[in-house]
């Protein structure tokens, strides 16, 4: 098969739908913990991370927000097909704050954590990657 061939080639119903339960999967993710950041009050929100309560809420509050921005954008885009390159935004996003995550626990000395951060990594960069080369989804026409 031609390399143009093989470009044009209609991506497989398996890598599409492993795209979808990825993102499904990511926004859970995010949006959940967007959502518990930015709604549980400090005091308790250390209980269960511990930085909440080494941090300003300020800060708390604002890396709830990224979660939010990145789990709503990594999917709402690509099911309404308004702006679907925004999932492509969006996964870069989550994959730099991933990173970001994984630096910050091991330099908190909370490597048991860090696992999570890199499903999540391999999670994100697999979107990008699969939205942005292998099976993009085509914006609605108005």
């Amino acid at each position: 098969m031609s390399t143009t061939a093989l470009e044009t080639a209609t991506p497989g119903r398996a890598l599409r739908v492993g795209l979808w339960i990825a993102q499904v999967l990511l926004a859970f993710v995010f949006v959940s913990a967007g959502l518990v950041k930015l709604l549980t009050p400090i005091p308790q929100l250390a209980t269960m991370m511990p930085f909440a309560g080494e941090y300003s809420e300020t800060f708390v509050r604002s890396v709830a927000l990224v979660d939010l921005a990145g789990g709503i954008g990594i999917l709402l885009p690509s099911l309404t097909r308004i702006l679907p390159r925004l999932t492509v935004l969006a996964a870069l996003g989550c994959s730099v704050l991933q990173v970001f995550a994984f630096v910050f626990h091991i330099a908190r000395g909370e490597a048991a954590t860090t696992p999570l951060n890199l499903v999540l990594l391999a999670l994100a960069v697999f979107v990008l990657w699969g939205r942005e080369s292998r099976a993009p989804i085509s914006p609605r026409q108005f």
